[in-house]
């Protein structure tokens, strides 16, 4: 039986700017391959509505599930929770357990929660909440779509009780080989051995070092005995 299969939407502006570099990605790819679920596309979009909508709707309704990044925080172009919104149809608003939630993160309780604070409790109606054991303000899943904080610290610890909750497949073993030749000289033979074991991805990366030119092979298969194998004949490539 395959395994599930995720994408991720990464949501910002600084992203696309190069302000921020992005490591939420990495982090989701290995805690998915981990847990059996394969993570099947990445897109990153701009802070604009029609771009967001657009981009989640595609994302939902071809892959079993779909993460968010970033967009959930207090300021006017944290627009994720509302895109999210109309991306399903349905309306959005401060409820009263994102609120509660919220106020636990502040001295002086509700009394603390700003207008911009309690943007961070506007919650699409038929969601249920990501709990956030960092800063408080929860994210939400609504159907298949689990949407999470972009600060790479709080996305992390969020997506442990997402993860934890989701039925998994075959963890994805990974095998990596180190040939020093270019890739120019082992092409056919490593296109050879992709072709026997079709069922092994096995991915091509070379380098450059001290003047030499060198390939790196990365094995990923969930099945072991299928995985060694197809290892073992590209490190003859190696000798």
């Amino acid at each position: 039986m395959p395994n599930p299969t995720a994408a991720m939407l990464v949501i910002g502006d600084e992203i696309l700017s190069g302000r921020t570099r992005d490591a939420n990605m990495h982090h989701l790819a290995g805690r998915l391959s981990a847990h059996g679920i394969d993570l099947c596309e990445v897109r990153i979009v701009a802070d604009k509505q029609d771009a967001v909508v657009d981009a989640l709707n595609a994302l939902r309704s071809a892959w079993d599930h779909v993460f968010t990044s970033g967009g959930i925080g207090p300021t006017h172009d944290d627009i994720t929770a509302d895109c999210v919104a109309a991306a399903f149809g349905v309306g959005i608003d401060i409820r009263d357990d994102a609120r509660a939630v919220l106020a636990t993160n502040y001295p002086g309780g509700a009394a603390d929660l700003t207008p911009a604070r309690l943007r961070m409790a506007r919650i699409p109606d038929g969601a249920t909440l990501i709990d956030n054991p960092v800063s408080k303000a929860p994210g939400f899943r609504i159907g298949n779509v689990h949407v999470m904080a972009g600060v790479p610290k709080i996305f992390a610890a969020m997506l442990e009780g997402v993860v934890s909750e989701l039925a998994g497949g075959a963890p994805l073993l990974s095998e990596s080989v180190r040939i020093d030749r270019g890739e120019s000289d082992v092409a056919e033979a490593l296109g050879a051995i992709a072709a026997r074991f079709d069922d092994v991805s096995i991915g091509s990366y070379p380098f450059q070092r001290d003047g030499r030119f060198g390939t790196n092979i990365v094995l990923r298969c969930p099945d072991r005995d299928r995985l060694d194998a197809a290892t073992n004949e590209v490190r003859v490539l190696a000798s």
